[in-house]
């Protein structure tokens, strides 16, 4: 009886004590200004090109539920990765930034509406979904989350309302009690264990996003300062001026593993639009752009280990190069984007960056270009 008496007097407590732990986030008072740039370094080239390719992934690719991973299906799915017919929360992100920008103001508000449909899962995005099987993976990836959540700042910031800010916010709050817990940016949350990463991939610290939520507290802003730290830290240094793939916080290690090269891009162009971005890093992009040889994977000492190149390469170089006001440097690096584009006007895939042959497409590389070209 007196173990019952205890439970019973204990249990109200660990209950306050659970909901304490949840942490609110106040929806910032200023208006979001900088999701969204209303200037262009695109030239008339770039917009017929973007004008080809935008038809191609609304026609092709774009469903009433998510977008297409990839133009063609595939027969078997595989574990590691979204294939085929699958969909992904980024591709979400990505297109709903595109619909903002270009003030297509229903169909982002009925396509945001359809991601929630699709990837929701009790506040965050499920990063993977398969129509075909009707399967949410029960994990988010932190930076698609992030997408959508600027996305969303970026429609109230262009259409010039408070349509979606409270909504961004509580998306925000989401994440700081899941894979954002204590300002340790994770990359993912498993709603299925409740358990989140320890490991952060450097690529998803999207600073932009990050500082307009945490700016407004003294503990936010010391989060931001220790996550600018931790990405900073991550310098490969001058001979490789790139930054590690991730950082372990329960060991405070940096990963040794090889770079991802639109990772690794991401991971620069967070820097760039805080005004971060190193020379060192920035001459080492204008000599790739000049040699015309940025391969798809890197080691961390600088040697190639994945060759080939990628449109989604080379439209985040023509990001980076448009915040860092570079007009000439963007301009190529879109040259290099639109070579990989296909321009037969018989092919089934006319206007998408692919393969005509094979029909091969891929979703990513599609949107990176498409929301390059509005740079």
């Amino acid at each position: 009886m007196r173990w019952s008496k205890l439970i019973w007097l204990i249990l109200p407590m660990l209950l306050v004590s659970g909901c304490a732990k949840k942490v609110t986030v106040t929806t910032p008072k200023q208006a979001p200004t900088t999701f969204a740039t209303t200037t262009t370094y695109a030239n008339a080239t770039d917009q017929r090109h973007a004008h080809k390719l935008a038809k191609f992934i609304q026609t092709g690719l774009v469903t009433n539920q998510g977008l297409y991973t990839n133009y063609l299906d595939t027969k078997q799915r595989t574990k590691a990765t979204a294939t085929g017919h699958e969909m992904l929360s980024e591709s979400s992100g990505m297109w709903l930034q595109y619909l903002a920008i270009t003030h297509q103001w229903t169909k982002f508000r009925t396509f945001y509406q359809a991601t929630k449909t699709t990837f929701d899962d009790h506040g965050q995005f499920s990063y993977r979904y398969d129509p075909r099987t009707k399967k949410r993976y029960r994990v988010n990836a932190t930076l698609d989350d992030l997408r959508i959540i600027r996305a969303l700042l970026a429609y109230d910031q262009m259409h010039q309302t408070n349509t979606y800010r409270h909504e961004a916010t509580t998306r925000y709050q989401t994440l700081v009690n899941t894979s954002i817990k204590d300002g340790h940016l994770v990359d993912y949350y498993d709603m299925q264990t409740k358990k989140a990463a320890s490991t952060a991939s450097l690529a998803y610290f999207d600073f932009k996003t990050l500082k307009y939520f945490e700016q407004g507290t003294k503990k936010g802003r010391k989060a931001y300062r220790d996550q600018l730290t931790v990405v900073k830290g991550g310098y490969l240094g001058d001979v490789f001026p790139l930054y590690a793939a991730n950082y372990q916080w329960t060991t405070s290690q940096y990963g040794s593993v090889n770079l991802n090269t639109s990772e690794a891009l991401e991971t620069l162009l967070h820097l760039a639009e805080i005004g971060q971005l190193k020379s060192t890093s920035r001459r080492w992009l204008i000599q790739r752009l000049t040699q015309n040889n940025l391969q798809n994977g890197y080691t961390t000492t600088g040697t190639v280990s994945v060759t080939g190149q990628s449109a989604a390469n080379y439209a985040l170089v023509a990001m980076i190069f448009k915040v860092v006001h570079d007009r000439p440097h963007y301009q190529q690096a879109m040259r290099a984007v639109w070579k990989m584009q296909v321009t037969q006007p018989s092919s089934t895939i006319f206007g998408a960056i692919g393969d005509a042959k094979s029909r091969q497409v891929y979703l990513y590389s599609n949107l990176t270009a498409l929301n390059a070209a509005l740079q």
